[in-house]
């Protein structure tokens, strides 16, 4: 963990991956998957990010910080489409009041 507080990404990355190759307890490993997906959302690698909270969640149900930061990621891709489309001009889409 010293490695991504350091914003060492990479270098925690494979401590991480590291980890889960060795940690055999299911709980134990739902929060290295966890934090695996903190990293690539920092890195603004999205679906990635999806792929590990849901494998977190997977073996531990009870991480609600994992279904937040899905919901989150999702409700940006859903306004980040919204605009792209109002840009384009193909569709008028309703104003919802929210803002990237």
């Amino acid at each position: 963990m010293l490695a991504q507080s350091e914003g060492n990404y990479a270098e925690a990355l494979q401590n991480y991956y590291e980890a889960t190759r060795l940690e055999k307890d299911p709980y134990d490993r739902s929060f290295i998957l966890y934090n695996i997906g903190l990293i690539h959302t920092s890195n603004g690698e999205h679906t990635k990010a999806l792929e590990y909270y849901f494998r977190a969640l997977e073996r531990n149900p009870f991480l609600p910080q994992a279904f937040n930061n899905m919901a989150v990621i999702c409700h940006y891709a859903i306004l980040e489409g919204d605009l792209k489309l109002q840009k384009l001009g193909s569709i008028k889409l309703p104003n919802t009041g929210n803002k990237l």
